[in-house]
């Protein structure tokens, strides 16, 4: 095939992806019913909310100070049962510690299950059940980071060098044993790193979990968003963010110490 070719066809390959995302861009707007137009109809609201939201009430910000610990006590509260129960299970469902790959299959199918359901939908589930409070958001959280760090556990235990399982189980090491003396010290680095990051995430996503009455911060966040008052809506966005990002820049820092 000559270059000429080979380039017409590149061209008109293109030019049908293009014409393929336009028409399933025009499907979309169609089948929603988006009127585009509202955005602008709607300046004046727009504006006149901006012009509230760029005045922070500063004086609100003391109050902040205990739904704020309260939601980073849940966040760490949570991580670390979720940690506790992703320990075993990420072991379980490794055919590197059971040998036995049905039993691994059964855990890992678990696992995605639990990974399939979204953050929001669990903690609306746990308010139902168990009733609106930090209670219920540290179960979610427990959940969430239980589903996310035993998945990339047990695939960083897939990975991990077999030699000193060989070693061990030469000398008549048991499975516990070389879970604990051959295993466990090639992903420990790993494992602490997963940890934190899923703390580092859990912040962020305790924040919202409020909408739903899970507690911590995020109920202040609905109610005044509910109530129209932009201002305080305001300070409580800017607390989370300054908060967050302090997470997220020690987590970083520690998580590039342990790597």
């Amino acid at each position: 095939m000559s270059l000429k070719e080979t380039v017409h066809f590149k061209w008109y390959k293109h030019l049908l992806i293009l014409l393929f995302l336009i028409v399933c861009f025009q499907g979309s707007v169609w089948i929603t019913s988006a009127d585009f137009s509202q955005v602008f109809q709607n300046s004046n609201q727009m504006t006149a909310f901006l012009s509230r939201f760029i005045h922070p009430d500063f004086s609100y910000l003391p109050k902040l100070v205990e739904p704020m610990v309260k939601t980073l006590q849940m966040s760490l509260l949570g991580t670390v049962i979720g940690l506790v129960l992703a320990i075993p299970v990420s072991f379980l469902a490794t055919t590197v510690v059971t040998e036995n790959r049905l039993l691994s299959t059964i855990f890992r199918f678990l696992l995605g299950l639990v990974r399939t359901i979204p953050t929001l939908l669990l903690a609306a589930l746990f308010v139902a059940v168990f009733g609106i409070g930090e209670a219920t958001g540290v179960l979610t959280i427990a959940v969430f980071t239980f589903g996310m760090v035993s998945q990339l556990m047990f695939q960083a235990i897939e990975t991990i060098d077999f030699g000193p399982i060989e070693a061990a189980a030469a000398v008549g090491a048991n499975k516990m044993q070389i879970a604990i003396w051959s295993i466990a010290p090639q992903v420990l680095s790993q494992f602490a790193s997963y940890a934190f990051y899923a703390f580092e995430v859990n912040v962020r996503a305790s924040t919202v979990l409020g909408y739903v009455g899970a507690g911590g911060i995020g109920v202040i966040l609905n109610s005044s968003l509910a109530l129209l008052n932009y201002e305080r809506v305001s300070i409580i966005i800017l607390t989370i963010l300054v908060t967050v990002a302090i997470v997220d820049k020690l987590s970083e820092r520690v998580r590039r110490s342990l790597l």
